[in-house]
């Protein structure tokens, strides 16, 4: 059958004054992000829908022998030969990088300098031919099946079929080299009831070789239909029975993409994390959804949303990556927007395009249990933003002596303890292992120290040596007059006995 997998700047960002306590940060960068790539059994797709005009874009890293590789997908409509294009993986790269759940850190100045402070503060505020190695003689009738169309695009040939039963399309599937899996009938029969036919893809290994390729590029399909869905059962007739990801970037005009036969969800964003957790980020964040996916798993999840109109200044804060140009959106087959035109002016703007977009990122972990219905989508009017953000605050290193210490390293002990605490809900983590974090400044906070310069602080020398000297000193000073008493003693004595004589 088919199996869809992933191919597993730094921007200055407007720093958000944080409430209820004193704002010592500024100068927020982008560090880290999360893709799709620390997912397991993970598909890509891109959706995009302008009406009843919908075009999908799959990522394939098949993981096997090419001549192995088959892919069915149930299309509404028969599709002609300039609805299907091959495209470059780079657009599926260059969607995740912008819009995956990001790490952020934000750096404390010194409370100290409040000239500064104040300053920023107010800173802040202001090619083709037809198939010839499947012959229609091969039992097309006794299967009950029908080729509708027969193409070769790039390094695939393609077929578009329909059937009458599940049985002899798999069976004539099968019998014309395709590998599928046992489980493929039971899932097959629903869209032949409902008429759909079948986009069958397998890879030309001529034209393969001759293009000198050795992965699989995305397959494009574009078609006309007043569902807005994305069949995902074929996907699990494949699978082992484990849950699979499915990372959606849906772009649409007017708002957010939801699913309507099941919840659509927000992850958990905009937390205060650790300062440790900059290498571990990727970690974290699988943690995070592994958790968030457990309290509902018949839903779908919101990583990111945006209206991308080529009039919005600010396409996410921060960014973890350049936002879509025109060529990229028509890779991506949003059809709607047009090329900038005035290039005199095009310096100004952020965007080379004209045209509404609104950029949806869905995450999905389904199975046969949680997931028996394919995903149904429908476009909302609603534009709020939403990004996947997870904020590191680092603390102050340099020297502090002014009468503000004390109240920053109290403010500091208390942000990391509810960090942890943070931390242990979205994670689970065991945070009794990082309790040093916590209480790095503790003896600053308490007033018994004004300075620190390093993470830790360095012991004293030890004073043993100084007083072993200075004892020393003493034995000698007290030997010496012991000394000058017994010869003053001793020449008391001779002088008192040659008196006597």
């Amino acid at each position: 059958m088919y199996r869809f997998k992933n191919a597993p700047k730094l921007l200055l960002a407007i720093a958000l004054l944080m409430a209820n306590e004193r704002a010592y940060a500024f100068c927020g960068f982008y560090v880290a992000k999360a893709d799709a790539k620390l997912f397991n059994k993970s598909s890509q797709v891109i959706i995009t829908r302008n009406g009843e005009r919908q075009v999908i874009t799959m990522s394939n890293d098949f993981d096997g022998d090419a001549k192995d590789f088959a892919m069915v997908v149930p299309v509404p409509v028969v599709l002609k030969k300039e609805d299907i294009k091959v495209v470059d993986q780079s657009i599926f790269d260059k969607l995740d990088a912008y819009s995956g759940p990001r790490l952020v850190e934000y750096h404390d100045q010194n409370p100290c300098d409040m000239r500064r402070y104040m300053a920023e503060s107010m800173m802040l505020k202001s090619s083709s031919r037809v198939m010839d190695d499947i012959a229609p003689s091969q039992g097309l009738e006794n299967y009950k099946v029908k080729i509708e169309a027969s193409y070769t695009i790039g390094e695939y040939d393609i077929l578009i079929l329909s059937a009458e039963e599940s049985g002899g399309l798999k069976s004539w599937l099968l019998a014309n080299g395709y590998k599928i899996p046992d489980k493929a009938e039971e899932v097959l029969d629903p869209y032949i009831k409902s008429n759909l036919k079948f986009f069958v893809v397998k890879v030309n290994l001529g034209e393969q070789k001759k293009a000198g390729l050795n992965k699989l590029r995305p397959i494009q399909i574009a078609f006309n239909s007043p569902k807005f869905m994305l069949p995902i059962r074929l996907g699990m007739a494949n699978s082992d029975g484990s849950a699979q990801d499915l990372i959606i970037y849906a772009f649409t005009q007017k708002g957010r993409v939801e699913t309507t036969n099941y919840k659509t969800l927000k992850i958990p964003t905009d937390a205060n994390i650790p300062e440790f957790l900059k290498p571990k980020f990727g970690q974290f964040y699988k943690d995070l959804f592994e958790v968030t996916y457990k309290k509902d798993r018949q839903a779908t999840y919101l990583e990111y949303a945006w209206n991308l109109n080529s009039n919005n200044y600010t396409h996410c804060d921060p960014c973890a990556g350049n936002p879509p140009k025109f060529n990229e959106f028509k890779e991506a087959g949003v059809e709607w927007v047009t090329a900038y035109q005035n290039q005199e002016q095009y310096s100004s703007r952020i965007s080379d395009y004209d045209g509404e977009v609104f950029f949806t990122r869905l995450h999905v972990r389904y199975d046969r249990q949680n997931f028996p219905q394919d995903l149904i989508f429908q476009e909302t009017p609603n534009q709020d933003q939403f990004q996947g953000r997870y904020i590191m605050q680092h603390a102050i290193k340099e020297k502090i002596t002014c009468e503000s210490a004390k109240e920053y390293y109290g403010q500091v002990n208390a942000r990391r303890k509810k960090e942890l605490m943070t931390l242990n809900t979205l994670t689970g983590w065991d945070v009794s292992l990082y309790g040093s974090y916590q209480n790095e400044f503790a003896n600053y906070a308490s007033g018994s120290k004004t300075e620190v310069k390093t993470n830790s602080v360095k012991p004293k020398k030890s004073t043993k040596k100084s007083v072993k000297t200075v004892k020393n000193k003493s034995d000698l000073t007290s030997w010496g007059i012991g000394l000058l008493l017994f010869i003053l003693s001793i020449s008391l004595f001779i002088s008192r006995r040659r008196i006597r004589e």
